[in-house]
């Protein structure tokens, strides 16, 4: 048993150097590789205001970084980092950490690049970890190996451990830091006393040889080439709308992305040297109103904010878990349907009680899922019916684009807080950079004043009365049929008393034979009948017969009419449906005539 890894006499697992390639390709959008990072600087435990994200050449190498001012981690943290299924991350004042299986570094790093190398600093240690699938295979590894050296942060003297030899000679071999000189050096990219680098290289490449990830195209931003390839699970969840080619920005544009990635943004995010625009999503609407679901099994009502999105095109539900963006602009109810239903607005909720897939692109599909989206799809008609006229004109593209109110974040990066402004101001003056102390309102015009409070959470009912369904039921209740639908429910009642009529002499009939039995069986004790009580019962009779022949006569006339209406029914539906397939067709040609125009 010589050489092999033990604890309390049983022998490690190990894990295959393939498996973090393998462990990666859960991310088939590249852009939700890169939110695994960004949500590592702003879970608790980091509790990173500022992250920035560049691309640099060192070494001849195009890379990736990303640079926080968070709290750093020490030799063990860095350690469960670099390894599979170490999440120790709790809630600290309530601010809930988005992370929970302890993979999102390897799948997210290795998605971007081959090989990464971490820069941390505490105020007590400063540390370097490698996660590198090129030293891994130069080495022939049978087992992850990451390689961690530690310095103590003031007198930059190594911090000996049975490892740090190796680890210093994997690093220096298998990187383009060479030497230990060179590794502090890197140290100076983090301005802060606290912070962690993450420098990410030989990013992947498409089959043409050119890189997944475009940073020619803008010099502020980073594109997706790739961005028809994204993991939305269409096939699961299909729209059928008349094809356009049409992706929301945030598909192919990492700026945009991040701008809506939280929906309480409280990190701020530059991108390639500028500051990405955060949008609180749920005060970026116009006409806005909320809607409340609770089903049985929830303890606390879930607000959901409706309204209108200033880019028309962009439209659907976002849903938000523990803050985090999950799946964006999802289609439910009437937006599923071929017309021009629902374009236009968007509607954002936090449903923390859904637990979301791995790659944090998607929930699954559980009951309860699919009780929510039903219920956002109810909600969603409900306010498409209370906002667009009743005469049928239904569209957007004369609505307010404008949001109901102009929200600014301050950059003090101990502030970040976000203010209203004034009505009327115009948030394209704004300087790049905002801060507290600019706010014309004086109640709000410094970084210890509290943020305007937001409603409660745990709201009782709709912000808006829903009209709409009241009229409807007005309308069942006072409804006046068609002409030959008020013929037919005479005729059925008609038919009705005619059958009321027959079961009375039926009845009359059977009391006349019974009497004509105890007639015949007491003959001795009572008189014979006299001649005219047998006449007359016999003219009842003949009236009975009579009327049976009349009734029949009615009911077969009745079935004819019947039949007659049905007919004209049948064609009636088939011109309705002629009818509504060729305003379908009519709709979608000014469709097609205002994205031509457009």
């Amino acid at each position: 048993m010589e050489g092999i890894a033990m604890e309390n006499g049983v022998r490690l697992s190990k894990t295959s150097p393939s498996f973090l390639h393998a462990n990666s390709t859960s991310h088939t959008w590249i852009f939700s590789a890169i939110a695994e990072l960004i949500d590592n600087a702003y879970d608790p435990d980091c509790n990173a205001s500022q992250l920035r994200i560049d691309k640099r050449i060192i070494g001849q190498k195009d890379c990736l970084i990303f640079t926080d001012n968070g709290n750093g981690m020490n030799p063990d943290k860095l350690h469960k980092m670099l390894s599979f299924g170490f999440c120790e991350k709790v809630e600290i004042n309530g601010h809930k950490p988005v992370g929970h299986y302890g993979n999102g570094f390897k799948s997210g790093s290795m998605r971007l690049g081959r090989d990464a190398i971490v820069f941390t600093k505490q105020e007590d240690t400063i540390s370097v970890g490698f996660l590198s699938q090129t030293f891994l295979e130069m080495t022939n590894a049978e087992t992850v190996l990451t390689p961690i050296v530690t310095w103590d942060s003031k007198s930059r003297q190594i911090l000996h451990a049975p490892d740090t030899q190796g680890s210093i000679d994997a690093i220096t071999t298998h990187s383009f830091f060479h030497s230990e000189k060179e590794l502090l050096d890197e140290f100076q990219a983090i301005s802060g006393q606290t912070g962690t680098e993450i420098i990410i290289y030989n990013l992947k490449r498409s089959s043409d040889g050119m890189l997944e990830l475009d940073f020619q195209s803008k010099p502020d931003d980073i594109m997706n080439l790739e961005h028809e390839q994204m993991d939305l699970n269409t096939t699961a969840n299909a729209v059928y709308r008349p094809v356009v080619e049409h992706k929301p920005e945030y598909t192919r544009s990492l700026r945009e992305y991040c701008s809506i990635l939280f929906l309480k943004p409280r990190m701020k995010i530059i991108l390639r040297g500028s500051k990405v625009k955060t949008k609180l999503i749920t005060k970026s609407l116009s006409e806005t109103e909320s809607d409340v679901y609770r089903p049985t099994w929830l303890k606390k009502s879930m607000k959901i904010i409706f309204g209108f999105s200033p880019q028309k095109q962009d439209y659907g539900i976002m849903l938000y878990h523990k803050n985090r963006l999950i799946k964006a602009y999802e289609k439910v109810g009437c937006q599923k349907q071929n017309n021009s239903l629902g374009v236009g607005v968007v509607g954002v909720a936090e449903v923390d009680f859904l637990e979301p897939i791995h790659n944090k692109q998607d929930f699954n599909k559980t009951d309860r899922y699919n009780a929510c989206i039903s219920a956002l799809g109810r909600k969603l008609d409900d306010y498409w019916n209370e906002k667009m006229p009743a005469d049928g004109n239904n569209t957007t593209v004369n609505r307010c684009q404008k949001p109901d109110w102009t929200w600014v974040q301050c950059d003090n990066p101990k502030c970040l807080k976000w203010r209203r402004l004034p009505d009327g101001a115009d948030d394209s003056n704004l300087p790049d950079k905002w801060y507290c102390y600019l706010n014309p309102d004086p109640t709000h015009n410094r970084c210890d004043i509290e943020e305007e409070p937001e409603d409660e959470d745990d709201v009782l009912r709709a912000s808006y009365a829903k009209t709409y369904k009241k009229q409807q039921k007005l309308k069942i209740h006072s409804y006046q049929p068609p002409q030959h639908v008020q013929q037919i429910r005479e005729l059925q009642s008609r038919e009705r008393l005619l059958q009321m009529r027959e079961h009375q002499l039926q009845t009359l009939q059977s009391q006349i034979l019974l009497r004509n039995n105890e007639v015949s069986s007491s003959q001795d004790k009572e008189p014979k009948p006299s001649i005219k009580e047998l006449e007359r019962a016999k003219r009842q009779l003949m009236e009975a017969k009579r009327r049976e022949e009349e009734q029949e006569e009615v009911i077969m006339k009745l079935m004819r009419q019947n039949k007659e209406v049905e007919m004209k029914q049948k064609k009636l539906m088939q011109e309705a449906r002629q009818l509504k397939i060729l305003t379908s067709q009519s709709e979608l040609t000014k469709q097609q005539k205002t994205q031509i125009k457009w």
